[in-house]
């Protein structure tokens, strides 16, 4: 498996409570994938540089995950289907 780094901008309508169980989700779909998540980084609520579907702000999550190379468009996939996630970076993470 091969180190990612998914970053994601989550609805700022939402409370504390229901980003966290957006990050959750996003969680068990990569563990569906059979993949893991090695770190998760919750950065909060934040002013966004411009407006991403009407949303001047989101919550950002980075988190940097390890799944199967043949799972990643599936991930892109469930990910855009998540009304609740505005905005998905995913980049391949350098092994050191």
């Amino acid at each position: 498996m091969k180190k990612y780094e998914l970053f994601t901008i989550i609805k700022p309508n939402l409370d504390n409570d229901e980003a966290d169980k957006v990050v959750a989700r996003v969680e068990e779909i990569i563990a569906s994938l059979g993949g893991e998540v090695v770190n998760c980084d919750k950065m909060g609520r934040k002013k966004l540089a411009y407006e991403v579907q009407g949303f001047s702000d989101g919550f950002m999550v980075n988190q940097i995950v390890c799944v199967p190379s043949d799972k990643i468009a599936e991930l892109k996939r469930q990910l855009k289907l998540n009304d609740s996630v505005i905005r998905v970076m995913f980049t391949k993470k350098e092994c050191a």
